[in-house]
């Protein structure tokens, strides 16, 4: 256990997790089920050298988990919309899925939610949202809130990742610098950067519209049971899930043909 000394700085951002606060040079979050597997993880990924994640500290004396304060920016600016920052995430995401390498995917205790049928390959971060990417100097140089991590396959967390960033969304949702993107040639320069193979690229739509179906039913799950998964669900989250995978079959050729 680690005392708190320090003064208390609330952290925001994120829709789920409340209480997330900066220490210092940590930041001290609730623990969940999940905590035990998500710090064995961090600490498999610090042995591995990989610089894109906190590190894993311990507990404090109020039963919080404690990580390493990671500077910079989250959230959508014009510097994390261009294809640079776009290219830096995807290889952000390969390094992140390669350091994973060796980490047993049996452990106990990850969260549940929406997966592949594939059997699992990595474990993924499966929310990375924008709001869970650090960048500096106009670059993603990491990622955060692990809350979600489960072992999957490296096409479900990629397909989890272009959901927020190309983004597989209907315009009236997307974030006004991501409306007139080209989602199409998005979707192909993030497989570019990350080296996704031709028999992931004619899978990845098929895959996402999996996800939203069942992302919907584990996202009403969830909000029954109250707290920060209700609030986003009251907000219209069901509603995003299913006009994203309206737009997705009404598009989907024109998309596919950036695959290929």
């Amino acid at each position: 256990m680690v005392a708190t000394l320090l003064h208390e700085i609330p952290l925001q951002g994120g829709d789920v997790t409340d209480g997330v606060v900066r220490v210092g040079d940590t930041v001290r979050r609730p623990a969940s089920t999940s905590t035990p597997a998500v710090h064995a993880l961090l600490r498999h990924l610090e042995a591995a050298r990989f610089e894109g994640a906190p590190r894993a500290l311990g507990m404090d004396e109020l039963g919080r988990e404690i990580l390493t304060y990671v500077p910079g920016t989250t959230g959508l600016r014009l510097e994390s919309v261009t294809d640079e920052a776009l290219t830096g995430l995807a290889v952000l995401v390969r390094g992140y899925h390669d350091a994973t390498a060796g980490f047993p995917l049996t452990l106990d205790g990850w969260a549940y939610g929406s997966n592949d049928d594939k059997a699992p390959e990595i474990v993924g971060h499966c929310d990375l949202t924008p709001d869970n990417v650090i960048f500096r100097e106009g670059r993603p140089c990491a990622m955060i809130d692990f809350d979600l991590a489960r072992p999957t396959t490296r096409l479900f967390d990629i397909v989890t990742t272009l959901r927020h960033w190309a983004p597989i969304a209907d315009p009236v949702d997307r974030h006004p610098l991501l409306r007139d993107l080209d989602v199409g040639a998005r979707l192909r320069l993030f497989c570019d950067a990350y080296g996704v193979p031709p028999r992931d690229r004619r899978r990845l739509l098929e895959l996402a519209r999996l996800r939203f179906h069942r992302s919907y039913t584990v996202m009403r799950t969830r909000a029954s049971a109250g707290g920060g998964w209700a609030k986003m669900w009251a907000g219209g989250a069901g509603e995003r899930i299913r006009r994203a995978a309206a737009w997705l079959d009404a598009y989907e050729d024109e998309l596919h043909a950036h695959l290929v």
